[in-house]
């Protein structure tokens, strides 16, 4: 928990804890549950359909698709296609994600945490 304790204190929030936070209650452990309710912050529903705005979902889509062209039909096969097809991704990309960001979220939050193109 002093783990959990830190992240909130330095989060994008800044020192101290935010007085609310969202958090899928029902897939975290009783001790998080607990340390959460002892600190009195105001937990939020987490959305059954939430965005995913993390840029590595889009990573290991390309990569995904990267590997199913080259199909591979062993297990050795996969794991030394995915190194190679995981090398060959262009920084581009991962930059482009990363910038993107903050168009995503605006998006976000505009429909109000429903679906949007992201």
């Amino acid at each position: 928990m002093k783990t959990c304790s830190r992240v909130l204190r330095t989060s994008v929030w800044g020192e101290g804890s935010p007085s609310n936070i969202t958090y899928n209650l029902r897939n975290t452990a009783k001790t998080t549950q607990e340390w959460l309710r002892d600190k009195s912050l105001n937990v939020l529903e987490w959305p059954s359909q939430s965005p995913d705005l993390n840029p590595i979902e889009h990573l290991w889509r390309d990569l995904k698709i990267a590997v199913q062209r080259r199909s591979p039909s062993n297990l050795t096969e996969l794991e030394r296609i995915c190194r190679e097809e995981w090398e060959e991704l262009p920084k581009s990309r991962c930059a482009k994600l990363v910038e993107s960001y903050p168009r995503r979220l605006k998006a976000v939050n505009a429909a109000k945490g429903d679906s949007t193109k992201y």
